[in-house]
């Protein structure tokens, strides 16, 4: 833990008097893109970063990181939930009031499931429930304040708001609409030791692609949200893609290896967000267990093997008593 004066540049404008306040923030890791998906789906899975944040005296700041990234992340005012509050803060006109924070971390950090979309979701969370019955917000305010740090919304809108969302930008801000999967579909996520930089995955990225590639994912994209809403035998059809990860496959070779794998024999595997880690959209547990197997019989290095459910509630906030 660390104990600290907040950083000035987030104290401009007025401090409102919250001290003593104190609330709760789960927020689920997230899965984007999904195959044909890009920069557009995304998925909430039920693996939770939670946090506490109070309201202190004075400009005092407190950071206390456990679980992951403990060790590791900034313990001062350029930690990425801090830097989300008092963004959020600031585009309500208000400074920054002292904080505690303490974050109990389970999302693995970058690995493709979403850490730093749900860092900057717990941060407009947090000042939500920090500033009820100060400041209103709605769903669309969320997103806005959200992708305002992501830079895109495809993890943000699956971390605020859970289950399948498809999210689009508009002249008057991001938009979103959320689905509920079908029961029938089971997620596994298959995390490597090894990280990979979102930026880097990126800017592998052309420019431009082949018209013919752009009709294909089209339809893909299309495809999936039938599958995953209505109809998962459909499901490895629908995870086709070739927009984006055959260009980024040589960034990470064995996850482009496992994906081949994984997908000859009959398995709906993708890249989860900008990898290294799979996401397999299996259609029952069974498929699922047969999946785990592959991987271990093929990987030549360590991969952990996560089933896990959908989450359909997205981030909370709660009150604490002080």
């Amino acid at each position: 833990m660390t104990a600290q004066v907040a950083d000035p540049a987030m104290s401009a404008g007025p401090v409102p008097d919250l001290v003593g306040r104190r609330v709760q923030v789960k927020v689920p890791a997230t899965s984007a893109n999904l195959g044909p998906g890009f920069d557009t789906l995304g998925l909430a899975l039920a693996l939770y970063d939670e946090l506490e944040i109070e309201v202190l005296e004075g400009d005092a700041l407190e950071v206390d990181v456990r679980g992951v990234g403990e060790g590791e992340v900034p313990l001062d005012a350029s930690h990425l939930v801090v830097r989300s509050i008092a963004h959020t803060f600031a585009r309500r006109g208000l400074g920054l009031p002292g904080l505690r924070l303490v974050a109990r971390n389970a999302i693995p950090h970058g690995r493709g499931l979403g850490s730093s979309g749900a860092a900057i979701v717990a941060g407009v969370m947090a000042a939500k429930g920090l500033l009820e019955g100060v400041e209103a917000f709605d769903a669309d305010d969320l997103l806005e304040l959200a992708t305002e740090l992501e830079g895109h919304p495809d993890n943000v809108a699956p971390a605020l708001f859970g289950g399948l969302t498809i999210a689009w930008v508009t002249p008057e801000g991001p938009r979103h609409k959320k689905l509920i999967v079908h029961r029938g579909v089971s997620p596994l996520v298959l995390v490597p030791e090894h990280e990979m930089s979102t930026a880097l995955a990126r800017s592998l990225q052309p420019e431009s692609v082949p018209h013919s590639d752009a009709v294909f994912n089209v339809s893909r994209s299309a495809l999936l949200v039938a599958a995953l809403v209505q109809s998962p035998e459909l499901l490895l059809a629908a995870t086709e893609d070739k927009l984006h990860q055959a260009y980024r496959a040589a960034a990470m070779p064995e996850t482009d290896r496992l994906i081949r794998a994984l997908r000859a024999a009959g398995h709906p595997a993708v890249v989860s967000g900008a990898g290294p880690s799979i996401l397999v959209l299996a259609s029952d547990p069974s498929e699922r267990a047969e999946a785990v197997r592959l991987v271990e019989s093929a990987a030549e290095t360590v991969w952990q093997s996560l089933p896990l459910a959908v989450d359909f509630k997205g981030a909370t906030v709660a009150q604490l008593d002080g």
